[in-house]
């Protein structure tokens, strides 16, 4: 190990947070694209580094780095990155199996807890929007009326209607980004222009 690196490396080791801030700044954003070279989706890429760093700081008083610090945390973001590949691959085998097999019987009730807490986080987001935008999104999704007919009942153009919708629809799912795949399972076509 170089000198400077061993000098880091020991500050780092007595519980220096500015040496670890310096390497943490030096090296995070080269090592979330190299994760990110594994890792399809960013956000997964960049959690898989913090969680690096992190581990490296609760670690540094039993780490070995016989090479240098860069080569030992970008091995451990490669590794990170292959074990972050087998979890969703074994995440994968199992939805598959599940959607295979279908669901057993005992999972109604899951069911119905979830479709629940999604209707309460729909309940949420509706509430962020501003009022016509709410009003033409109850009316063309709960009540099933074309555009023609929201623009009769509420005195507006259909261009009107359309551009409320698409905006809402857009606020929606931004609310409930993470529910999505879920609200498309259970809920079809809720969020779809």
């Amino acid at each position: 190990m170089q000198a400077t690196d061993q000098s880091v490396f020991s500050s780092i080791r007595q519980g220096d947070i500015p040496a670890f801030e310096m390497l943490f700044k030096t090296h995070y954003k080269p090592l979330c694209r190299f994760a990110h070279s594994y890792l399809p989706d960013p956000d997964v890429a960049e959690e898989v580094v913090q969680n690096t760093f992190i581990s490296f700081w609760e670690k540094r008083a039993s780490i070995e780095v016989d090479t240098s610090l860069k080569a030992y945390l970008y091995r451990s973001v490669r590794n990170a990155c292959l074990n972050e590949l087998k979890r969703q691959k074994v995440r994968q085998i199992h939805a598959n199996q599940v959607m295979a097999e279908g669901e057993p019987l005992t999972q109604a009730s899951d069911h119905l807890t979830i479709r629940a807490e999604l209707e309460t986080k729909i309940q949420e987001a509706l509430q962020t929007l501003p009022e016509q935008c709410r009003l033409i999104f109850k009316m063309s999704r709960f009540e099933e009326l074309k555009y023609q007919e929201i623009a009769d009942q509420l005195n507006l153009s259909v261009k009107t209607v359309e551009n409320q919708m698409g905006k809402a629809l857009k606020l929606m799912r931004i609310q409930l980004k993470d529910y999505l795949p879920l609200i498309i399972i259970l809920m079809g076509h809720m969020l779809e222009p």
